[in-house]
């Protein structure tokens, strides 16, 4: 048995019992599975007081993924004290990592010098990545913030997670102006696909001013087509939020809360000006990304943050008539990443094969669906789905569950879990 195995042995329990009763012992068998999935394999506590969060398989911690991992234990963490413990050591981390570069999305457990040290970048032997993703830096802000409302705890809002919180926000700033203020290039050498480094000499793209931030690259850790990426600037703006709420009520720092809604309003604006479009079919949605310059990408990936999301991720209502015109868009076959197959339809990525349907995309659309019959179509999808394993995978061939890509894939896990906690009337 793991460590950490017995802190949600009762939630387990609750959250079976009840599916018993609703005839879903489907869905029992693999939450049992799923739910404890990110605590019992890819978490670490280290010797420094802090916590390392591994993405499954690879054996990095991706500052996005380790926040979603731990997302749906937060309930329990606000009766838990040892699950609390873990969560603020994982948060801890981020402030280790993050002054060290915050354009990295990825690190190692130490300064080891793992991962892609062929890139074309700024390297530190602590990073594993450095594909610059605005919802990188948004995860942990996110994290810490729900962290502190769940669980009353400050601890993990100390003196350098603040200084960490202004360099986010020095780094945002920046990105307002790539072109002109920005250090950041990227370019990995003879790349295995193309997303997987940035054009015009790791620059990317050309940007026209307008308010927003830039990012190098999707949630996918795909290059970005054009770099303003809508779903990101709208976690953005929720996460900024938090940050003045947290810089008043915590820090009671008025200069550093008026910073981040002056920021926040800034790329809200430019959401609303060049972020929405008018599609023949649709009307007004919002569009996945854009470059100020009159190009836009009509598309959303399966990666969270997507356009999908937004209610999810508190940006807007989930009867918002932008979202709800943006859903049915992405939800169709209008959106060239929305598959439809034998077993499953949904939406996929451009990060892996076409035709390939993504768990946490249906999950989410789970999570987001305002229709009963929705929440159980997508239930049944993924109560199928997972050929024999009882996890989650990263994406799965659509006419066959028996092809899939990343076996161990703890965020897929983790929001899986978090929609039938929902479905089952538990605390989210």
């Amino acid at each position: 048995m793991n460590q950490f195995s017995h802190i949600l042995r009762d939630q387990i329990d609750a959250v079976c019992r009840k599916l018993y009763e609703m005839g879903r012992d489907d869905l029992a068998l693999l939450f049992t599975k799923c739910y404890p999935n990110t605590l019992e394999t890819t978490t670490k506590l280290l010797d420094d007081g802090s916590a390392f969060v591994i993405t499954g398989d690879i054996h990095a911690m991706w500052l996005r993924d380790s926040a979603a991992q731990v997302h749906h234990y937060l309930p329990v963490a606000a009766e838990n004290e040892e699950l609390a413990d873990i969560i603020e050591k994982m948060i801890k981390r981020y402030s280790v990592y993050i002054p060290k570069d915050p354009y990295a999305n990825a690190f190692n457990e130490r300064d080891n010098d793992r991962g892609h040290k062929e890139d074309l970048t700024f390297r530190s032997p602590w990073v594993w990545e450095r594909k610059y993703e605005v919802d990188s830096l948004c995860s942990v802000i996110f994290i810490a913030y729900k962290f502190w409302k769940k669980t009353g705890r400050t601890g993990h809002l100390d003196g350098d997670y603040k200084k960490m919180l202004t360099i986010i926000l020095d780094l945002w700033e920046t990105e307002q102006d790539h072109a002109q203020k920005s250090p950041y290039t990227f370019e990995r050498p003879d790349p295995p696909k193309p997303t997987d480094t940035l054009t015009h000499g790791g620059h990317g793209s050309p940007v026209g001013y307008t308010g927003m931030t830039w990012s190098g690259f999707r949630p996918s850790d795909d290059a970005c087509t054009y770099h303003y990426l809508i779903p990101a600037q709208m976690y953005a703006v929720v996460v900024l939020r938090y940050l003045s709420e947290m810089a008043r009520d915590v820090y009671g720092d008025e200069a550093l809360a008026l910073r981040a809604e002056k920021l926040r309003g800034e790329i809200d604006a430019g959401i609303q000006e060049y972020g929405v479009v008018d599609h023949p079919v649709y009307g007004r949605i919002y569009a996945y990304e854009t470059d100020g310059l009159g190009h836009y990408n009509l598309m959303d990936d399966a990666n969270v943050p997507s356009l999908l999301s937004a209610p999810y991720l508190g940006y807007c209502s989930a009867d918002d008539p932008v979202y709800q015109n943006t859903r049915r868009f992405i939800l169709s076959e209008e959106n060239p990443f929305y598959f439809v197959g034998k077993k499953l339809c949904g939406i996929g990525s451009p990060h892996t094969e076409p035709g390939y349907v993504w768990p946490i995309s249906l999950a989410l659309q789970g999570l987001t669906a305002s229709d009963p019959a929705e929440v159980e179509e997508v239930l049944s999808m993924l109560a199928t789905s997972h050929a024999g394993t009882y996890f989650m995978h990263e994406s799965i061939d659509a006419d066959n569950e028996y092809s899939f890509s990343r076996a161990w894939f703890a965020w897929a896990n983790s929001i899986f879990s978090e929609l039938v906690l929902k479905y089952a009337g538990f605390e989210t």
